[in-house]
Formats: structure tokens, sequence, C-alpha cells
């Protein structure tokens, strides 16, 4: 069969398109591409979301089945194992903080004789340990509204101002400013806008506390994610002597934050206002709080799972293209009631992420000869827990960064059916965008950007930690134009997904879910890995990225080069 060819002059007609390459597909390619079939997914994703995973929490019983589920099915299709340590699994080392929290948080006005405020667990606040130690202490800590939180020479933007904010509780806004485009790239959130980056610049300026402001717009999620979420035991890497964390991490409601700032003679709407500007300077409240945790804390040992497909070509096979899909989920509920649903199953987050990464597997063993460069596949723990995973492979390779091609991440698969479209977040990022938007014209599909940018997607998956080190990175997301509904329709479903199913037990897997929209985005990371592990050239972030550097410094570090 002679090979599909799409010209240049149809890809530069794509929206977003900024170069033109000629994509084309073999017989054998296709061929092997057939071989992601729906049911393949399927059956992966039903067992590694089945009650009998318990979850995958981290470093559980179920955890640990899913990681030899994972090696046994990359073992039969022949691939190598890809740790360095000669096996299929790269252990890592995790530590379990469960915080014990008071059932009341009190807020007082400073002074003899003022008011104060009650928050209840869980209803209007969330607090763990920031720091691994049996027990965290905060007394009579000033509270400080510091708007965003954010310190951004880029932009020239700057909430602390310099201020001794040592020893003070921080109570700041999720997101980023967003009222002008010219400024953190408009209503498309950037990492400054991440919980985590919250936490981290907070733990920079001395801070005992940090409290994060939730709304369901600026989080891209409801409270009832938060609560499951952030209670419970929570894990991170171990500490080193590098490490440096805010001592005690809380989420409030918006409600229960408006409660506070009135406590303090404030209204949150104008404080929002005002930190909406450059000339913001942090405010005092005339606020303390008090609050100590009693945290049980275990060192634990989970694992990624690695594996190799050799490449053809003695020297770019000691390169390769990573093909990413986390493992874990939230495990049990600790504290569900009699009778009621205690699995966070996981089917879509991320057992049917993992199945597509299998499935694409299958189909690259099933190649008459591999491509020129080596593929890994990497499926990750700890990403529930802030890309714990990807993390320590980020800073364990198993080849050097210089030498990652590429990585392709699959963060839970598309349920609703076939679409006209296909979501590429980081859209615009790197030169990989050529290869997309190429490939999804071949399967008369468009490209879009991100489809919820002020939700940061980008940063909150696996190929963030990937991309820290300079490894240029694609991640897609479901269409939402599904052929067969009505406008609107897939946005609705997803919307919906993220209101009642999101890190929720009903995170199960459905009769209903129609993986063949999957199959497309498969075949197309397929593709994409394929092209870019034969092509002789390295993709490259675009000029200007905020990657570009870390880029630039792993290929001097390899004697590589974009060639």
């Amino acid at each position: 069969m002679r090979p599909v060819l799409v010209s240049a002059l149809v890809l530069a007609a794509a929206p977003g398109f900024a170069g033109s390459r000629t994509v084309t597909l073999t017989a054998a390619e296709k061929q092997a591409a057939a071989l992601i079939r729906p049911e393949v997914i399927r059956a992966h994703t039903r067992f590694l979301a089945s009650d009998l995973l318990e979850g995958r929490g981290p470093a559980s019983r179920g955890d640990r089945l899913a990681q030899e589920y994972i090696a046994a099915q990359l073992e039969a299709l022949g691939l190598e194992p890809a740790a360095p340590n000669g096996t299929f699994f790269q252990p890592l080392d995790i530590v379990g903080i469960l915080s014990h929290n008071p059932e009341t948080l009190t807020f007082s006005q400073a002074g003899s004789g003022g008011g104060s405020l009650n928050l209840r667990l869980l209803d209007d606040f969330i607090a763990f340990s920031g720091l691994e130690q049996p027990e965290v202490a905060v007394t009579n800590a000033e509270v400080v509204f510091v708007g965003y939180g954010i310190v951004a020479p880029e932009y020239r933007w700057d909430d602390y101002k310099g201020q001794d904010l040592k020893g003070k509780v921080l109570l700041m806004m999720n997101n980023d400013p967003e009222d002008d485009p010219q400024l953190f790239e408009g209503k498309t959130r950037l990492y400054y806008g991440r919980w985590d980056y919250k936490y981290e610049i907070a733990a920079e300026q001395g801070a005992a506390g940090a409290i994060i402001i939730h709304t369901t717009p600026s989080a891209g999620y409801p409270w009832q994610v938060v609560q499951t979420s952030w209670s419970g035991e929570q894990f991170a890497l171990p500490a080193t002597a590098e490490t440096r964390e805010v001592p005690v991490k809380s989420w409030v409601t918006e409600e229960s934050a408006r409660k506070l700032v009135e406590l303090a003679g404030q209204n949150l709407d104008a404080l929002r206002a005002a930190a909406q500007k450059r000339d913001f300077r942090p405010v005092p409240l005339g606020v303390q709080v008090s609050l100590g945790l009693r945290n049980d804390v275990q060192r634990k040992a989970t694992a990624n799972v690695l594996a190799r497909l050799p490449g053809r070509d003695p020297l770019l096979a000691k390169e390769a293209v990573i093909y990413t899909a986390h493992h874990d989920h939230l495990g049990i509920k600790e504290d569900a009631k009699p009778g009621e649903d205690k699995i966070y199953n996981g089917a879509l987050d991320n057992a049917s992420g993992v199945g597509v990464m299998l499935a694409i597997a299958r189909a690259m063993t099933s190649l008459p000869e591999p491509p020129r460069r080596s593929i890994l596949f990497a499926a990750v723990a700890g990403e529930e827990q802030g890309l714990l995973g990807s993390t320590y492979l980020a800073a364990h390779p198993p080849i050097p960064a210089g030498r990652l091609a590429a990585n392709i991440n699959f963060d839970g698969a598309s349920i609703y059916g076939r679409t006209r479209d296909l979501t590429a977040l980081g859209f615009g990022k790197s030169d990989l965008d050529e290869w997309i938007v190429g490939l999804a014209a071949l399967q008369n599909r468009r490209v879009v950007p991100d489809q919820f940018p002020d939700r940061g997607y980008y940063y909150r998956s696996d190929q963030f930690a990937l991309a820290k080190i300079g490894v240029p990175a694609a991640y897609f997301d479901s269409g939402t134009d599904v052929i067969g509904q009505p406008p609107g329709w897939g946005k609705q479903r997803m919307e919906e997904f993220e209101e009642k199913h999101y890190h929720q037990p009903s995170d199960q897997l459905g009769s209903h879910w129609d993986f063949s929209g999957a199959v497309e985005d498969a075949q197309l990371g397929f593709f994409l890995g394929l092209k870019v592990a034969s092509e002789t050239a390295l993709p490259a972030w675009k000029a200007g990225d905020e990657f570009e550097a870390a880029r630039k410094k792993a290929l001097a570090e390899t004697g590589a080069s974009v060639r």
C-alpha cells in the first residue's frame, strides 16, 4: 500500500500552525496502529480500576499489584527492563504524613477582648503538615494577606515587596492575575497560579503557614476535591538538606476567607481587586491563629515501572522518546460511612491513561523493525501527591535528559467517542506542534489548544516534571467536539465529570464509555513517538519558552544538539 501523504499546504492551513511538515505513514505503521483497539484499552482500564486494587494508593498493596500488572504486560510484549537496577522497577522512597487536625481552627483579633472566628475541619478548612516530623505548631502567628503570593521578575511582579514575613501565616489567592491579557498570559494559568508554587514561595519567605483561598473557578474543581485530595495521608519525597517547606499548609473555602478578613475589618473583594495591580503590598490583618498538628510519619516505598524498546540506529539508539502515564490514585476512603463506596477506583484518572500507554506499547512492538531511537515506557508513581514519581524519574532518568528526545504523556483517555478535534495541552510551546497538526490532519481532525486554559492543566501532570529538565513534552486531552452530538455536548460531559466524579469513588469504568476516541488519540500518540524517534533532528522548545534554557543545558551536558 502506498504511504499516505499530507502536503505542507494542508498543514499550514491548520489553525495555530506555525510551520510546515510533510507526514507520511507506511502500511506497516498503519497496520501496527490498528492493534490499538477499544477493547484493549478497556481491558487494561477494567483491571487497574477494579476494587481488587483498592484504589492504587501510594505504597499500598493495590499500588504494588498495579506495578506488577504493568510490568508483566510490558514484559509479555518483549520489552526490556529499563530501570537502572536492571529490572522493570525503579524504586523510590516516599514519606507518608497523616496529620491529626483539631476539629476547630480559631482566628482571633490581636489584643485582649477582640472577636474570633471558628472554622470547622473539612467543612471550612483543611490543614496538613509540610514538615516530615511528629509535631508541627504555629503559635499566635499573625495572618497576612499577600494577594496571589507571586514573585515573577519577568513580569515585574512582586507581591511581597521585601516585607519580612518570617513566622507569619500567609493568606493567598489561587490562580494568577488575569485581568490584563499582557500579564501572566491573561486567563491562561501559568505555574505561578498552582497551589504547589504557592506553598513553595511561602517557604522561601520563611512563613510559618500558607492558606490558599479555594474557589471553584480558580482551582478548577469544587471544594469536595480539596476534601478528598488533601485529607488523610499525604505523601512527599524524602526531605533533603536543600528541601524548604512551609510548616503548615492549608486551604479554606471562599466563604471562610470572607469571614476571616471581615474579622480584620477588611473586605475580601476589595483586597482581591487591589491584588490585581503591580503596586499591591501585603496587608497585615491584625488577626492571629494557633494550630498544632500531630503527625504520623512513615517512610514507605513505591516504584516507577520502566521498559525499553531498543532503537535500531547504532548512534540514535542512545536517545529515546519516553511515554508516561501515572499508575497511582487515591486509595481507600478511610472515613467512609457504613455501606458507602470507599474505594477511589480512578478509572479515568488514570487507569485509562495507562491503558492507552500499554496499547501504544503493543503497537510499537509489532512493527517489523523498531524506530531509529529507542522508546521508553514509564508508568510513574505518586502523581496525585504532587508528581512524585515523575519528579524522581526526572532526577534519576534511565538516560541523560539531553538524550530524551520527547515526552508523550497520557493522563486520562477520551471516553465519549470520536471527536473532530484534539486538545493539545501546551500547544505553541515546542516544535512537536508541527507533527501533531500533521498527524491530526490525517485523522481529519483539527488541533486546538487547552480548552480550559484557566485551570493550568499543563502544570498538573507528569510531563511537567520532564519539561523542567528540558524535555519537549506533548500532553493530549480529550477533544470536546464529539461526532454525532450537538455543539457543547462534549464540554458539558467533561465539566459534569469534574463536578461529580473527579477524585471521587464514583470514578469507575462505565459500560457506556466509548473508547473509539481514545483509540484515535492513542494512534496519534503512537505515530508522534514513532516519527520523532525516526527523525534525525531532536525536537526543540520554541524560542523564549520557559523550558528552553533547561533544554540547552541538558544538551550541552551530553554534547548533543538539535541537529
